[in-house]
């Protein structure tokens, strides 16, 4: 026994429902191929839509005089606005409702059935052009891909940047806020330091006035020699408030000078911006230690024992 047409277009690789439209609308194989290539672009969902609104349009017109029908007498009807022929009503409507075309004609000539080889030669245009339709498809699919993959990557590039300029900002100013909080300390040693040798200066000077009225004589003026003498004892602690530092980098020897409270990772910035290379460590070798990016550049350079100078090797 032959295939029918729902099977053969079921076995062409059509969706069952979308064939089963395509053999009612048509009543026959060579109608159900030209149905399927002028809606092969609709949904299956939008073609059962259209197919429920004709179905209830029909019911409503059931007693009219059967438009749908060819005229007693004709064979098929053709389309005087691009020739094409066709085998009922309903197929010449559906014409008109893609093509806006409005004139018809009836014909006394009956469209032949398709021959056995029409209909292998039909059935294999219609699968090169779904075979054509599949790989355009593909194309288009793989091409939203890759474009979708450039946005992510690139999104994922300036997420990362932004997370190493924020981390970045936030090393700097975790080195700017631990300096400044070594000056304040700094200042308060100081501030106390100074107290302490005033409260001194003050006993000193009372206990002069006490043993002076003692010994029935005026007291002596305070000596003005202690008060120069201060600043030439912080002579030695300001000369090692600097840093000279010899840097063997990948571009030659560089000198620089820096506060002897100036962190190792503010040094690293600093060669970064003029070499446009990231410091990854500093080394020396006498005595032999290695300071680390990311470990040990929160020191500062007095801490790290580089003061009043040193010789470090940049990598």
């Amino acid at each position: 026994m032959g295939q029918t047409d729902l099977e053969v277009l079921v076995d062409m690789g059509f969706e069952r429902a979308r064939a089963e439209l395509a053999v009612k609308k048509s009543g026959g194989l060579q109608g159900a191929l030209n149905w399927l290539e002028e809606n092969q672009d609709k949904s299956l969902e939008e073609l059962q839509a259209s197919a429920a609104s004709t179905a209830k349009a029909d019911d409503d017109d059931e007693e009219d005089d059967g438009s749908g029908n060819i005229p007693e007498g004709a064979k098929s009807l053709v389309c005087t606005d691009c020739g094409k022929r066709f085998k009922n009503g309903d197929l010449a409507a559906f014409h008109a409702s893609k093509t806006q075309h409005t004139d018809f004609s009836e014909s006394t000539e009956e469209i032949a059935p398709l021959t056995e080889e029409e209909k292998k030669q039909r059935l294999e245009e219609l699968r090169q052009k779904l075979a054509e339709k599949r790989e355009r498809m593909a194309l288009v699919d793989k091409e939203e891909q890759k474009r979708n993959e450039q946005i992510k990557r690139k999104a994922t590039k300036e997420t990362q940047d932004l997370k190493e300029e924020l981390a970045r900002k936030e090393q700097i100013k975790e080195a700017a806020k631990k300096r400044q909080e070594k000056l304040d300390d700094l200042e308060a040693k100081k501030r106390i330091k100074a107290k302490i040798e005033a409260d001194k200066a003050e006993r000193k000077r009372k206990e002069e006035e006490a043993k002076a009225l003692r010994e029935g004589r005026a007291p002596a003026a305070p000596a003005a020699a202690p008060v120069a003498a201060a600043p030439a004892a912080a002579r030695p602690a300001a000369s090692h408030s600097e840093a000279r530092l010899r840097l063997q980098t990948a571009k030659g020897n560089v000198m620089k000078t820096l506060a002897a409270d100036a962190t190792l990772f503010e040094l690293a910035q600093q060669l970064e911006s003029e070499n446009g290379v990231p410091v990854a460590s500093f080394s020396m070798t006498f005595p032999k230690k290695t300071w680390q990016a990311g470990v040990d550049f929160g020191q500062t350079l007095k801490e790290a024992g580089l003061v009043p100078s040193a010789v470090l090797i940049v990598t």
